[in-house]
């Protein structure tokens, strides 16, 4: 009987080691996921904050742009450079949306509407070099992200947070 007690308590000793070992693993995997996400959410909103993009939100709201790859190719090549460069942060944007390393709310909160009206000024020319380069995958992410965004504000329009705060 002392035997069996002993080989109660180590089969129950074993048991718990193992379910806290368990709880504490997944503790562990929840702070690293959350930990990963504050990164890049931290890291985007920097990308967000710099000169060159500023620079890039002020030439794509003044600019006209063109609709095919022919008048494309006309702009000068400091300008398509400095496009190619915007629509390729806006696809890895929209890549971190679709991965969800990033929330959809973080791109809504900083830039919202200029990702969709930046997006429907390009939507041409992307759509003709898709077919004309060929490239079907050329800025898709970047479509993406727009188009989700969109939706996102048309179905759940959220109010300025000034106030909001205001009414606290």
């Amino acid at each position: 009987m002392n035997n069996e007690i002993i080989n109660l308590v180590a089969n129950i000793a074993l048991a718990l080691t193992f379910i806290v070992g368990l709880v504490f693993g997944v503790i562990q995997i929840k702070n690293t996921n959350r930990d990963r996400k504050e990164r890049f959410t931290i890291e985007t909103l920097k990308n967000f904050q710099t000169h060159q993009f500023a620079e890039m939100i002020f030439r794509i709201n003044n600019y006209s742009i063109p609709s095919t790859l022919e008048e494309w190719r006309k702009i000068p090549d400091r300008d398509q450079i400095m496009f190619l460069q915007f629509t390729q942060e806006m696809e890895s944007l929209g890549i971190l949306v679709a991965e969800k390393f990033i929330n959809i709310e973080l791109v809504d909160k900083t830039l919202g509407s200029f990702v969709t009206a930046s997006w429907e000024k390009l939507a041409a020319v992307i759509e003709d070099m898709r077919e004309k380069l060929p490239d079907p995958f050329l800025s898709e992410y970047f479509q993406s992200l727009a188009e989700s965004l969109r939706e996102r504000m048309q179905s759940h329009p959220r109010k300025p947070f000034h106030e909001v705060a205001g009414k606290k």
